[in-house]
Parts: C-alpha cells; sequence; structure tokens
C-alpha cells in the first residue's frame, strides 16, 4: 500500500487539485450540488495517503500531524463544508510535494557524488587493455585512466602524469599536478594528460565511497533541537484535540473547533529544523567539508576555542632538508646515507623527508636496518651496515646516553630559531651529525585564522611535538595566544581536557593519525583529510578533504549560519501558529484562508533553508592541494 501511495501520490495530488478547479467552476456556473460531489471526490482521493500515514503512526503509538489533519478532515465532512475539507487535503499534499523536492535539492551535492563516481575501469594485463566493471578491480591491479578519464579507485601513480581535478573528494576546482608515487583518489578526473596506477583501495574502501556514506549518513542525523521537535510533536497532536474539544464545548460551534483543529497543525516547525540541517550539511559537501550530522554542526556552532597541531595543520606538511652538519670525520653523503637507511622503517612525515632527500642526491640505501625500533614521540634507533644509529630528539639523544656538545647544541639553537626542526643522529653511540628540516607555513593560514577570531574564536592555541624554537616561530608568525612544544599525544589529550575543565568549547584541529586521541576527546574533532584519510574520517567530527584552512574558516561560518537559519525557521512556525490560533478564535481567520496561510510558512520555512545551499563566507583562496601524507607522531 504505501509503495502504490509514494509512487502516484504526486498524481492523488494533481488530480485532486483538478477535481477542486472543476468543483469552484460547477458551483459559480450555479451546479451547486454537482460541484459538491467534484470536492468530496477531491477531498476523499487526497486523504488517503494523509490517513494512511496516520495509521501507521498509530501502529507505532505515535500521534502524527496527519492525524490532527485526518480528524479535521472527517470533521468538516461530517459539518458539510465541502469546499475547505478538499481544499486542507490538497494543500497539505501539495505542501508535502515541495518539502520532498526541496530536500531533493538540498541533497544535490550528495547526488552529485553519487553520479561521479566511475563505473569501469583499464585494467592492464601485459601490454592488453580490458575494461572491466569497477566492482572487478582488486587491490594490485595495474589500471591505466586516459585524458578526460575517472579515476576508479584509490592507488599510486607509477607511470605517466596528469592535471587531475579532485573537486569531488577536496572541493577544489583548480586540477592538481601528479606525478610518479603521488597518491589518487576514485572519483577524480584526468584533465590532461594520462597515468597508469597500482590500486591499493577498492570498493567501499575508497575515499570517494566513504565520502558518500559520511554524507548519507550526516543528513539522516539530527540535531538536538530535530530530536525535541519529534518528541514535541507525539504531545502536541493530544494536545491540540483535547483544546478542540474544549473549544467546541465552550462555544459550541462544531465549524470553529475543526477549524482549530486544522489551523494548529505545525507543518513548517516540524520540517524547519531538518530542512537547514540538510542543507548546511549539502553545503559543506560541496565545498569539500565533510560534517557528521545535525548534532555536529550544532556544537561546532557554539566552539569559542581552536587547538592546532603544527605540522600538516597549521604548516603544509611538506617539509624539506635545508642544511646537513657533521659533527666527526664521517662523510656527508656517508651519513646521510645510512640514516636514510635507518628512516626507511619510519612513517614518520621528518623520517620520511629524509629518505626523499637520498633519493633526490642518488643514493642508493642498500640492505634494510636491523633491530630497527621506532621510539613514539621521539625517533629510532637502528644498525645499518654494522653500525648503531640513533636518529631523534634531544630526549631520544638522552634516553641512548649520547651527549650533545655545546657547539651542537648552539648550532641546533640557531637552525631552529629560524624555523627548522633538527633532528639528531648518532653512530656507534657519537653523534655523528643534525638534519635542519623546514616546513612552510599555508599560506592561507593568517586569513582563516582572523576570520574565525572575528567570527566568535577566542584563543588559538597550538600544541606540537617539535621543539620550542620551532613552535614559537611559527605562533608568532600567526599571533597565536598560546604554544606547547615537545608534546605526546598524551599531552595533547591533556591539555585539551584542561581547556574544557576551564569552561572552553574546544575545537581540535590536526592529521587524523597521531593527533587522533586529542581529536576525539575535544568538543569537536576536525581532521585534514589529506593526512591519514581513514583515520581521520573515522575519529573526526569534520574531515577538510583538501590541506585548505580556509576550509575550515568556511566549515566554522557554515556551522553558525545553518543553526541561525534553524533558530529562525523555528520563530517563523511558531509565530505564524500563534498568529493562526489566535485569529480563528477570535473568528478572522477561517478554515481554507488559515490552511492557506499555514501552507504558505511551511513554503517560507524551506526558502529559508535553501539559502543554506548557495552559502559561501568568501572564495575559499586559490591554488590547487597535493596529496601527500603526514603520518607518525616524532615532532606532531
Amino acid at each position: 500500500m504505501i509503495k502504490w501511495i509514494n509512487k502516484y501520490k504526486n498524481r492523488i495530488t494533481a488530480l485532486s487539485g483538478f477535481l477542486i478547479i472543476i468543483g469552484f467552476a460547477l458551483k459559480t456556473l450555479g451546479y451547486a450540488a454537482v460541484a459538491d460531489y467534484a470536492l468530496i471526490l477531491a477531498t476523499l482521493i487526497a486523504v488517503v495517503p494523509i490517513m494512511y500515514k496516520a495509521y501507521l503512526a498509530l501502529r507505532m503509538k505515535a500521534f502524527s500531524i496527519e492525524l490532527l489533519v485526518t480528524i479535521a478532515v472527517i470533521g468538516a465532512l461530517f459539518i458539510r463544508e465541502y469546499a475547505e475539507s478538499s481544499v486542507v487535503t490538497f494543500l497539505f499534499l501539495f505542501g508535502d510535494f515541495l518539502e520532498a523536492r526541496t530536500l531533493e535539492k538540498t541533497r544535490s551535492s550528495l547526488r552529485y557524488l553519487i553520479d561521479m563516481a566511475p563505473q569501469e575501469a583499464i585494467v592492464l594485463h601485459g601490454t592488453d587493455q580490458v575494461v572491466v566493471p569497477v566492482e572487478e578491480v582488486a587491490v594490485g591491479d595495474r589500471l591505466f585512466i586516459k585524458p578526460g578519464g575517472k579515476i576508479p579507485v584509490d592507488g599510486i601513480i607509477v607511470k605517466g602524469q596528469a592535471a587531475i581535478n579532485e573537486a569531488a573528494v577536496t572541493g577544489e576546482a583548480i586540477p592538481a599536478n601528479k606525478s610518479l608515487d603521488d597518491k589518487v583518489f576514485s572519483g577524480t578526473l584526468v584533465d590532461d594528460g594520462f597515468i597508469e596506477m597500482i590500486a591499493e583501495k577498492v570498493g567501499d574502501d575508497t575515499t570517494f565511497a566513504k565520502i558518500i556514506e559520511l554524507v548519507e549518513e550526516a543528513q539522516e542525523s539530527k540535531s538536538k533541537a530535530e530530536r525535541f521537535l519529534d518528541a514535541f510533536a507525539n504531545f502536541y497532536t493530544p494536545a491540540i484535540v483535547v483544546l478542540s474539544v474544549i473549544v467546541y464545548v465552550w462555544t459550541r460551534d462544531l465549524h470553529l473547533a475543526i477549524t482549530f483543529l486544522v489551523i494548529a497543525c505545525p507543518g513548517a516547525l516540524v520540517i524547519g529544523a531538518p530542512v537547514s540541517n540538510v542543507a548546511g550539511i549539502g553545503n559543506g559537501a560541496k565545498y569539500g567539508v565533510l560534517v557528521k550530522g545535525g548534532e555536529v554542526m550544532d556544537r561546532f556552532s557554539k566552539v569559542d576555542t581552536l587547538v592546532f597541531d603544527k605540522t600538516g595543520t597549521l604548516t603544509k606538511g611538506k617539509p624539506e632538508v635545508t642544511d646537513i652538519h657533521t659533527l666527526s670525520n664521517i662523510d656527508r653523503r656517508e651519513l646521510l646515507q645510512l640514516t636514510a637507511a635507518a628512516e626507511r622503517i619510519s612513517e614518520h612525515h621528518l623520517g620520511q623527508t629524509i629518505v626523499k632527500y637520498a633519493h633526490q642526491q642518488g643514493l642508493e640505501m642498500g640492505a634494510a636496518p636491523k633491530d630497527a625500533e621506532v621510539i613514539k614521540g621521539h625517533g629510532l634507533k637502528a644498525t645499518v651496515e654494522g653500525h648503531r644509529l640513533v636518529a631523534g630528539n634531544r630526549k631520544l639523544m638522552a634516553q641512548a646516553g649520547i651527549s650533545i656538545n655545546e657547539a651542537a647544541e648552539n648550532y641546533a639553537i640557531a637552525r631552529e630559531k629560524n624555523g627548522n626542526t633538527v633532528v639528531f643522529t648518532a653512530i656507534d653511540g657519537t653523534l655523528a651529525g643534525l638534519f635542519s628540516i623546514a616546513d612552510q607555513i599555508r599560506e592561507d593560514a593568517p586569513q582563516a585564522l582572523a576570520e574565525m577570531r572575528k567570527n566568535g574564536i577566542k584563543q588559538i592555541i597550538m600544541l606540537t611535538g617539535d621543539n620550542r624554537h620551532t613552535a614559537q616561530a611559527v605562533a608568532e608568525q600567526l599571533g597565536l595566544d598560546a604554544f606547547h612544544a615537545e608534546l605526546l599525544p598524551e599531552d595533547k589529550v591533556r591539555f585539551v581536557k584542561q581547556l574544557q575543565a576551564d569552561g572552553a568549547v574546544v575545537a581540535m584541529a590536526g592529521d587524523g593519525i597521531n593527533d587522533a586521541p586529542a581529536i576525539a576527546t575535544a568538543d569537536i574533532g576536525l581532521a585534514m583529510g589529506e593526512g591519514g584519510t581513514d583515520i581521520s574520517m573515522e575519529t573526526a567530527d569534520v574531515v577538510l578533504m583538501a590541506d585548505k584552512l580556509m576550509q575550515f574558516s568556511h566549515a566554522y561560518s557554515l556551522s553558525k549560519a545553518t543553526m541561525r537559519n534553524m533558530k529562525q525557521n523555528i520563530a517563523i512556525a511558531v509565530a505564524v501558529v500563534i498568529f493562526l490560533l489566535a485569529g480563528v478564535l477570535m473568528g478572522s481567520v477561517h478554515l481554507a484562508s488559515g490552511m492557506f496561510i499555514h501552507e504558505a510558512s511551511i513554503l517560507a520555512v524551506i526558502l529559508n533553508a535553501m539559502r543554506l545551499i548557495g552559502f559561501n563566507r568568501k572564495k575559499s583562496g586559490t591554488g590547487s592541494f597535493s596529496h601527500e601524507r603526514n603520518l607518525g607522531n616524532r615532532a606532531d
């Protein structure tokens, strides 16, 4: 039954409207009796879907708005107000039609994502190219993507280069240039060039599939306001029925009591909050910001304190080796070769930077390190070519009993004051050299932080595992309120908890890997989607799919705009109900006109919510995003 009703509901609405027009035309021509039959038929046709929804709600022991309308329509037919009964049912169905169309429009960003999902892939078998459904692609398959083609799965480029439009994932329309060893994502487009890639994630494990899943779940989740309104409707319906009985007992006017019953339907109140929520989340997806539901949007709008990780969040997360300083007779290239060979076991961005630099210098790594041990938050130890090597920060050197002489310490401090992170390397128990590694602050960071302060952020704090001098340089350049350096992941959690104990509503932004505990602890956890996409999506409440802090600013502004919009809709709905009920009791509002105003209020809240679809704080900057993971937690 319900499938049939849903399938033909729009036709039922149209037929009802057509019969009403015929009824009023016949009445104008003087055929009152025939006109009444047309209006009765219009009522009976239109009331079926309304009555069936009321029945389903009663089976679930809920008193729905449809129940109010059903009772009112039966009453109107009883007192022979056929014009009112037909108009009420038609307007109620027409309001449902408008609501459904609008919700569909607000979900356009999700539909766009689904439409972008690739259907086929070109798999390479030697020199042969075989076109297969994307569901048949397996991890490890070698794929070819031609110009204009969609990338079918997540993976890594092994041949070729291309300009790739990643708007479906990052929200950024400017193509990103990708080449050997770069990550690429399902659902993105090769604008220019061609690539061959190895599949690393397929099916539901791809980033693109997870984005669609997250947006679907988010748009179905509810805020506190929506949950309250659901509970409110369950009590409101029987209360209005009782009040209408009281009105009848008091006035002995059945027509007035039925009018009161119909006009009291809070349709705009019920739809106002959900449509704002869906529109806001849809806008976020459009700009590459995944907000995990109405409850998150509500909490995010109340945030007054921002806590940032440094590397990969406030900075680009693309560090480079700027200097190698040797302290013994060891050759500079030999020091680089031994350190890079050990760092191959590390997933930390500093270690990988050293490995990458060694490759650029044309050095061979040789055999894999032995007896390797990664010390979380500090560095690593390993045996390389018969030498015992220790690489990391000062704390690791102290733990390993490696002394840092005054000259080395002074050199390290000087490099750190210039914004470098220093990695100490000891060979066979003696400090052998220092690697200076520098990272650049994101270009959009100053503007994004300034805008968020303007929108209500009271304090901005940086928590980093990096050394104090480097942290201070970044904090001073960005005008942060405070910073804390040389922290382990558990230290960051402790700072977040202290801020919350002091009454702050905290949003923690990090790369989603080593910062996952602090992200989970904060009131709002926010992750840069580029760094550790899987963990960031699972842990964070808000995910920025591109490495842009302007997306953070957009998300914060959007959360406030969404909650304002929701409150506006609730205010409009309540004001209209109060106005109409007062008008009914004073005799100035009648059934048909009251229902017309009631449906107009539904349209008003829908149109108000639709403003969020086009919400854009400003252009979120320019430039393309490159995909690199910033893994580990030695410095951050």
